[in-house]
C-alpha cells in the first residue's frame, strides 16, 4: 500500500496545475539525479488516464517528474480492456492511491461521436473507438460538445469501477480514490466533475 494518501495524492496533483497554470512551474524531478534514482523501479503517486490529444501532456499540466505519473492514453479516453488492465497492474502491483480520468473541451473524439450521424463513414476502427462515446450524446440530450463530454466523463469512470474489482475494492476499502476531471485548453485547469472515494475537501 501507498504511504500517500488519496487525498494527498490528489492535493499534489491540484498544486502542480495551479503552478501550471499560473506560469510559475517547478518543473521538478525531471534531471539527471532522478532519472538515475528511478531507473531501478517506480512508485507513482497517480495514475493518469487521459485523451491522446497533444495539448494534454501529463506531466507538463500538473508539473510533475519522472516517475510521478503512470499515464495511459487513448483518444477520447475511452476505458477499454488494455486501459483497465493497466489501471489495474498500477493499482494493485505499484500501489497507486490515485486515477485521474482526463477529458477534455474541444475533444475531437467527442465532436466526431457527436457528428456521426450526419458525417461520412470514418474507419472501420476509428468508428469502432468512438462507438462507447456515443451513449453519452444520446444521454447529454443535446450536440453541445461540453455537455458530451462530461456526460461521456461520468460514464468513463462509473464503466473503470463497475468493471475492475480491484478499483472497485480499492475505493472501498478506502486506500484508492478516482477522480474524473475535464481539462480547459484555453487556461490550463483541471476542474474536477467526478469523484469516487475520498479526496478530501
Amino acid at each position: 500500500m501507498s504511504a500517500v494518501t488519496p487525498a494527498e495524492a490528489w492535493a499534489a496533483m491540484v498544486r502542480g496545475n495551479e503552478r501550471f497554470v499560473t506560469g510559475a512551474p517547478e518543473h521538478p524531478r525531471q534531471d539527471a539525479e532522478r532519472r538515475a534514482a528511478v531507473a531501478g523501479g517506480q512508485a507513482p503517486t497517480a495514475v493518469l488516464f487521459g485523451c491522446s490529444d497533444s495539448r494534454l501532456a501529463a506531466e507538463i499540466i500538473f508539473d510533475r517528474g519522472l516517475g510521478d505519473l503512470f499515464v495511459i492514453r487513448n483518444a477520447g479516453q475511452v476505458i477499454s480492456a488494455s486501459a483497465i488492465a493497466s489501471i489495474e497492474y498500477a493499482v494493485a502491483v505499484l500501489g497507486v492511491p490515485l486515477v485521474v480520468v482526463l477529458a477534455h473541451d474541444a475533444c475531437g473524439a467527442v465532436q466526431a461521436a457527436i457528428d456521426l450521424d450526419t458525417a461520412g463513414p470514418l474507419p472501420p476502427r476509428i468508428a469502432g473507438h468512438i462507438a462507447p462515446i456515443r451513449p453519452a450524446v444520446r444521454a447529454a440530450g443535446t450536440n453541445d460538445p461540453e455537455a458530451v463530454g462530461k456526460a461521456h466523463l461520468g460514464n468513463t469512470v462509473a464503466a473503470l469501477v463497475a468493471e475492475s474489482e480491484i478499483v472497485a475494492d480499492g475505493v472501498a476499502a478506502g486506500t484508492l480514490a478516482v477522480v474524473g476531471a475535464n481539462y480547459r485548453l484555453g487556461e490550463g485547469r483541471v476542474e474536477p466533475v467526478v469523484t469516487v472515494g475520498e479526496i478530501g475537501a
